[in-house]
């Protein structure tokens, strides 16, 4: 039986505290860090409330701002079912011929009136020296014809000489008649006589009429064979012209299929040249969101190539005429009672800033999204007449280098300095 009083187990057990731990034993109670108070507690628990509280109050000022900016922003209508359109002028052969040369390919800017293909100009060359001659041919006719007229002028002068001389001859043997001083067969012989000057004065007029039918009313120039013969020669100015084709429009060539050498008739597609500076956009709206969009509205676009970074600034320049259904080879037959209704889309085209295109050029055929701002509800749904796209284009007439080329062949089958007419 242990004799220890209860106030020896108290001594013994501060003794053994007061001892120090052996290395790896539990560290002593007196190193534990002390209990926690209440007032920490507190003070933790209302450090947290402070925090949840500026938080709900920051989540609810975004939704109200958000609020805010949903009900009183301007109304808009938007679509991502929208592409990048612009004109694809194809390049083709006027005339046939063969391929000399290529002096552009895919990929590569080109600028208007650039040479772009060379073909073989060895017929037309032909062609248009055969139409020089003959111009020279018809000028030295219609020369020859105003002779002629002259020379019809000669004979009548010379017919009417011969018949005033027969009629003095016969006069006189009249008198000489009367007097028994000539037979009856001389006085009829001098009658012929006249009656011969007369005919031939009156073939002396008819072939100055002849002759002056021809070039009557009009000059060496403007004479009908000459005409016709400058019209061939301008015919073969304009085939020599076929032979070099250049860029109608100042843009980025596409599609090449010709090649070096190939023979091509007349009409077949070379090529095709891009205009990237007069490119526009083309959106697919729903028809549930054609009611407010009108002609002249602004348009904001991003396109995927630049994402979000670059912002686009157009406006609506009208609304298509029918839904692609309507417009597509085989349009759908509803009136047969087996369809399904399905909303449709009608093509919107909007406007690009030429700017803004020259700093980020597009591409056709890249997808981009279009938002159209529908607060002004002032413009038409149709669009007006307006010019045509992509500009005029200047004929091919062989130019001023023609009538240069015309007027020297006159002169010199004219016989004249160059630069002078008849």
């Amino acid at each position: 039986m242990n004799d220890q009083t209860p106030t020896d187990w108290k001594q013994a057990a501060e003794r053994a505290e007061r001892i120090e731990p052996v290395v790896g034993a539990e560290p002593a109670a007196a190193d534990a860090p002390p209990p926690e108070t209440p007032n920490a507690d507190r003070r933790r628990t209302r450090i947290r409330r402070i925090a949840f509280g500026l938080l709900g109050l920051v989540v609810l000022i975004g939704l109200v701002l958000y609020g805010i900016s949903v009900f009183t922003a301007p109304p808009t209508e938007e679509t991502d079912d929208a592409y990048v359109a612009g004109n694809v002028i194809a390049v083709t052969a006027r005339d046939g011929g063969t391929v000399l040369a290529l002096h552009a390919d895919n990929t590569q800017s080109v600028k208007r009136g650039q040479p772009l293909i060379d073909l073989d100009p060895a017929t037309v060359g032909v062609q248009m020296d055969a139409a020089q001659a003959a111009l020279g041919r018809a000028v030295r006719a219609v020369r020859s014809t105003h002779a002629q007229v002259d020379e019809a002028g000669a004979e009548i002068a010379q017919a009417q000489a011969e018949l005033s001389r027969a009629q003095n001859d016969y006069s006189r043997r009249q008198g000489a008649a009367r007097d028994g001083a000539i037979s009856g067969e001389e006085l009829s012989h001098a009658a012929d006589a006249v009656t011969t000057a007369r005919a031939a004065l009156a073939l002396a007029r008819a072939k100055q009429a002849q002759a002056a039918s021809t070039v009557a009313g009009t000059d060496v120039a403007n004479n009908p064979q000459v005409l016709a013969a400058i019209a061939d020669v301008r015919r073969a100015a304009i085939d020599s012209s076929h032979m070099k084709i250049v860029a109608p429009v100042a843009g980025i060539v596409a599609q090449r299929t010709v090649q070096l050498g190939q023979r091509v008739a007349a009409g077949t597609p070379l090529m095709a040249v891009v205009p990237l500076d007069s490119l526009w956009i083309d959106a697919n709206f729903r028809e549930t969101q054609l009611q407010h969009l009108r002609v002249g509205q602004p348009v904001t676009i991003t396109a995927d190539v630049y994402g979000k970074a670059v912002t686009f600034h157009g406006k609506v320049l009208g609304l298509g005429a029918g839904s692609g259904n309507a417009f597509s080879l085989l349009p759908p037959q509803n009136a047969s009672g087996n369809w399904i209704k399905i909303v449709q889309r009608v093509p919107v085209r909007i406007a690009l800033d030429p700017a803004e295109l020259r700093a980020h050029p597009l591409r056709i055929g890249l997808s981009v999204n279009a938002v159209v701002a529908t607060s002004n509800l002032s413009g038409a749904m149709v669009a007006e007449s307006t010019a045509p796209a992509g500009g005029t284009q200047q004929s091919l007439d062989g130019g001023p280098e023609v009538d240069t080329m015309v007027r020297r062949i006159i002169a010199q089958n004219l016989g004249q300095n160059l630069g002078r007419d008849r």
